[in-house]
């Protein structure tokens, strides 16, 4: 009983120490909860990038956004209303030149028209003419003023006349001096009608050649400034930079819309330009000869 007595102090006292030496063993072990905690301090760094990555991403998808409304409404007009100044200038211009060649269409089918008919009316009435006095009077007669073919035989048959009237012989042997009085005098008549058939030639000529390069020099200048304006923006967002760029195309267009036209044009008239003027020359030949047959008759 004593014995055991004894052991049961140091019983306690083992257990007494074995309770006091885990106490910092569980200290130790909670110990690093604050350092598991540490790691968390850089959330609102974390935070702050997100914040800043999700503002971005709004920016660019108001960009977007309003790029993909300026591209469902882009129309000609507005194109032309949103361009530069050169820009607008280079297209009004082209514009202009494509108006003035489909003007000249106009004015210059009307006239040919005109010409055809008066012409074919001129000669019915020139060939029933029975001396070179008959010629000259329909030949200036209203009905055929300013008609070319009549103005070759009035100036012809007054060269005769005044001949005449000047108390030279047009016939023997002066036959051959008088007939080429009239062949100059018809020669005169048909450089002025060279003249007035190629009015507004040079015109669709030039449109035809140029208008195409001034309107790429639009397009180009456009372009430039699409690129200034990405390169100051710091974006290549498709919908942002295809406005400026559909502006500079724009210019290529018209200059297309006005050149081709005008080549068109150009090659429909010179045709008919030189048509008539073959018709010219055949009539010259029928005019000297019938002045010819009329001074060998006396007439």
């Amino acid at each position: 009983m004593l014995e055991m007595k004894r052991t049961s102090p140091i019983i306690a006292l083992v257990g007494a120490l074995a309770l006091l030496t885990s106490v910092p063993a569980h200290a130790q072990t909670a110990a690093p909860a604050p350092a598991a905690a540490a790691p968390a301090a850089p959330a609102p760094a974390a935070d702050a990038g997100a914040a800043s990555a999700g503002a971005a991403g709004e920016a660019a998808g108001e960009a977007a956004k309003v790029g993909g409304e300026a591209n469902g409404h882009l129309t000609p007009i507005v194109m032309f209303l949103q361009a530069d100044l050169v820009v607008k200038i280079v297209m009004i211009g082209l514009l202009a030149c494509s108006l003035g060649t489909w003007g000249l269409l106009v004015l210059k089918l009307t006239e040919f028209s005109a010409l055809r008919k008066s012409s074919d009316g001129f000669l019915e009435s020139f060939r029933g003419a029975k001396s070179i006095l008959e010629m000259g009077r329909v030949a200036e007669s209203e009905e055929f003023a300013g008609n070319p073919l009549a103005d070759m035989a009035a100036a012809a048959a007054s060269e005769v006349e005044l001949s005449r009237q000047a108390g030279l012989s047009v016939t023997g042997e002066h036959r051959d001096s008088t007939i080429t009085r009239a062949t100059q005098a018809i020669g005169a008549v048909q450089s002025s009608l060279a003249r007035r058939l190629s009015g507004g030639m040079q015109f669709l000529a030039s449109v035809g050649a140029n208008a195409p390069f001034i309107g790429l020099f639009g397009t180009v200048y456009g372009i430039m400034n699409s690129f200034i304006g990405i390169a100051n923006t710091n974006t290549t967002n498709l919908a942002v930079v295809a406005p400026g760029i559909a502006q500079a195309l724009l210019a290529t267009g018209i200059g297309l819309f006005a050149a081709i036209p005008a080549v068109i044009f150009y090659n429909l008239f010179q045709t008919q330009i030189t048509g008539y003027g073959s018709r010219s020359e055949g009539f010259v030949a029928e005019l000297i000869n019938a002045i010819s047959r009329q001074l060998d008759k006396g007439a």
